[in-house]
């Protein structure tokens, strides 16, 4: 039986991102890329609040000091939910500044992952950055082209990584304790009919989520196998990520963008842009913030 959707909040944005559920608050932060916002979805009342920031924005996660912490074009920030003052905290490409950040999440030990992309989309420009929490910032992967979903696995020995022209999610074996990377593999091939892998998410089986860019679709993969076991449709093309929310974490939220779709597209895709939320099935986990 397919999974219905449920438009949540008609937001028209130009490149919606970065889902993220914050258990402490109940709230769903998310983002417009390209409209520099911020957006903080309440499903308790319904009302999604946006905060207009000043530069590109493509990863929100929770701060347990409070507020947000921000991967901006120009670097890793932390944001003041109530005065929405931006405090930059470390920018480590500010020597090139055609590159923004991108998609990022935090690991278990509370460390903020990010990558960057050329604005331009030139290959091999980008990078993976760990801010660690007393903000020391390392440089973790390069040659990379649009650096996007991240996450780990349920027992923290493995992070999965995608970089979206490559088709494939990645595994690296994982140390906790010091956040360093090894062994990298390829788990996970999406086929060309599929579309382009995006965002990430993990659920309570240790499946992987992935937002397919271009097929309107949303899919849940075994990284043990590499199978496909699930898909989700979307009433758009863009879908860009999925993050799990709610009380008891088995609500999907998915994001979806209206970049690149003209004129005719859009009247056929009336709700690109928006976000949308599914109940598939399955859990979710509390993902960590940030802990520094």
């Amino acid at each position: 039986m397919p999974v219905r959707i449920e438009l949540v909040v008609d937001a028209h944005a130009t490149l919606g991102e970065g889902p993220f559920w914050d258990v402490a608050r109940h709230v769903l932060y998310w983002v417009d890329i390209f409209e520099y916002k911020l957006h903080i979805y309440a499903p308790g009342t319904n009302a999604d609040r946006a905060i207009q920031l000043d530069q590109y924005v493509g990863a929100v996660v929770p701060r347990q000091r409070g507020g947000v912490m921000l991967a901006l074009h120009h670097g890793f920030a932390g944001l003041d939910l109530e005065t929405e003052k931006i405090t930059i905290l470390a920018d480590p490409e500010a020597q090139r500044p055609q590159i923004r950040f991108n998609d990022g999440k935090c690991d278990p030990a509370g460390r903020f992952w990010a990558g960057t992309m050329a604005l331009d989309l030139a290959p091999g420009m980008g990078r993976l950055y760990c801010l660690d929490t007393d903000h020391v910032v390392r440089c973790m992967l390069d040659n990379l082209s649009i650096s996007n979903g991240i996450n780990w696995s349920l027992d923290h020995k493995v992070m999965y990584f995608i970089d979206t022209p490559t088709r494939a999610i990645a595994a690296f074996d994982y140390d906790l304790a010091t956040g360093s990377l090894a062994n990298r593999r390829e788990v996970i091939q999406v086929p060309e009919e599929m579309g382009l892998p995006d965002g990430m998410t993990i659920d309570s089986e240790g499946m992987l989520w992935v937002g397919l860019w271009g097929e309107a679709l949303v899919g849940r993969w075994d990284p043990s196998t590499g199978r496909l076991l699930q898909t989700i449709e979307l009433p758009t093309r863009h879908v860009t990520a999925c993050a799990f929310g709610g009380p008891n974490l088995d609500h999907l939220y998915i994001t979806t963008a209206r970049l690149g779709l003209d004129d005719r597209a859009l009247a056929g895709q009336p709700h690109a842009g928006g976000l949308f939320r599914a109940i598939p099935g399955v859990r979710g986990v509390a993902l960590p913030g940030f802990a520094g």
